[in-house]
């Protein structure tokens, strides 16, 4: 299954070398290395420097973007269309520094504060046999970056990208999944693109049903569309009997049950608010939902319940097969490294929807306490690290190697010494 993924993307590399350079990458990505960067991953490969995987990522002739679209279609494939529901969310990956594209100091739900990051917005796709990612846009800040030829053009930022607010570029690539193929029936999204009217309104021209979180402040009309109320103010004059308990899916410990709200909003049929209620504590949760078509309110329930997945790939992503573990600079190198760890990502994923076995009428069905669970990807990789494991490694290519990392830390010493003027002569 590993060479048909690969043979699914060799036509974009136009030489052997990045073709070969691609396959001991994503091998890598696949492996136990401990940090999945240009270093361990050419010492990994048995090369005796990083030089053609860094060339891979920054020199090398090829489209980052159609090897997207190509694991795009792979992903669809193997996860099928059943329930499928496309995720919007962002993540962040923290730096020093201020030269890799991109990065300044703003808020990032992965440090869960304000920081020197960059953010990327991703697209996944989950249905009923697996989820995984199948797109990526980096945001610019548009003051920091957009508005500064300088800096653009020392990242490798192409003349034709411009400012994009979050929720635009997460348009973009629910369009270019659509576009595609994608037969996704929903869309849903955290606050940060439920509060987005213009994309919720590309959505309805598309046909596609949403949910989407909003904030309790959020005003909607009730009463035919007559009255404008906030959220908040709706869910508190629900009467006891507008509320029932729903679970939003399995999670690690079960099925995870809200008490759940519904009602017409606007002037349409298929328009509602849905409010969650943890049953704990009493919190409450919103949503925009659309329709084409009139649906129940678990399908409602299901699709809100979907949008944490996109969560569980980012960790998958990161622990599995390096996503955050890069260390380059340039546009298009983290588009590279991205795409080639969305890649591995998805093919673990495909290996563990293929491996599933059937699954019975009732989602929430358990299963007999003697029942192992399903393969995981955690799991599959820790399996094909024995498959993919290399040939034993010498003493020798050991020493070589730390002598190489130590020879250009010490160079890089060298250089940040020279740049803040400080004499390096001990005493």
């Amino acid at each position: 299954m590993f060479d048909q993924a690969m043979a699914r993307i060799a036509g974009r590399f136009r030489r052997v070398e990045p073709r070969a350079a691609a396959r001991a990458y994503l091998l890598g990505l696949l492996s136990s290395t401990e940090r999945k960067t240009c270093w361990q991953l050419a010492e990994q490969a048995g090369h005796t420097r990083p030089g053609p995987m860094q060339r891979l990522l920054r020199y090398a002739r090829w489209d980052a973007d159609a090897v997207r679209d190509d694991l795009r279609a792979y992903a669809a494939e193997h996860l099928g269309s059943d329930g499928g529901v496309l995720v919007v969310d962002e993540t962040g990956f923290l730096k020093k520094g201020r030269s890799s594209a991109g990065v300044q100091r703003q808020y990032t739900g992965t440090a869960g504060r304000i920081e020197n990051a960059q953010v990327g917005v991703f697209l996944a796709l989950a249905t009923r046999r697996g989820r995984t990612l199948i797109d990526r846009r980096l945001y610019l800040p548009e003051q920091s970056w957009c508005a500064d030829p300088e800096r653009r053009n020392a990242a490798g930022i192409p003349q034709t990208v411009q400012f994009a607010t979050k929720p635009r570029l997460a348009e973009e690539m629910i369009a270019a999944a659509m576009d595609a193929g994608i037969t996704a029936s929903w869309v849903t999204g955290d606050e940060a693109y439920g509060q987005d009217p213009q994309l919720r309104a590309a959505l309805e021209a598309r046909g596609i049903g949403y949910v989407m979180a909003v904030a309790c402040s959020t005003r909607v009309k009730i009463n035919h569309g007559r009255t404008p109320v906030r959220a908040d103010t709706v869910a508190g004059r629900l009467p006891a009997t507008a509320w029932h308990r729903q679970s939003a899916g399995n999670g690690a410990k079960g099925p995870r049950y809200y008490d759940w709200a519904w009602l017409h909003i606007g002037t349409g049929s298929h328009r509602h608010l849905l409010v969650r209620r943890n049953r704990s504590t009493g919190e409450l949760a919103f949503y925009l939902c659309w329709s084409p078509t009139k649906v129940p309110l678990s399908e409602l329930v299901r699709v809100a319940g979907v949008r944490w997945s996109v969560e569980e790939c980012f960790q998958a992503a990161k622990s599995q097969v390096g996503l955050d573990h890069y260390q380059v600079r340039h546009w298009t190198s983290w588009h590279r490294h991205i795409t080639l760890a969305m890649l591995a990502l998805a093919f673990l994923t495909a290996l563990a929807a293929d491996a599933a076995p059937e699954r019975p009428a009732d989602a929430h069905h358990p299963a007999r306490s003697s029942d192992p669970i399903t393969l995981t990807v955690p799991e599959i990789r820790h399996l094909l690290t024995a498959v993919f494991h290399p040939p034993a490694v010498t003493a020798a290519r050991l020493l070589h190697w730390s002598n190489w990392r130590r020879r250009h830390q010490a160079t890089a010493r060298r250089s940040h010494y020279r740049r803040r003027g400080i004499d390096e002569t001990p005493g």
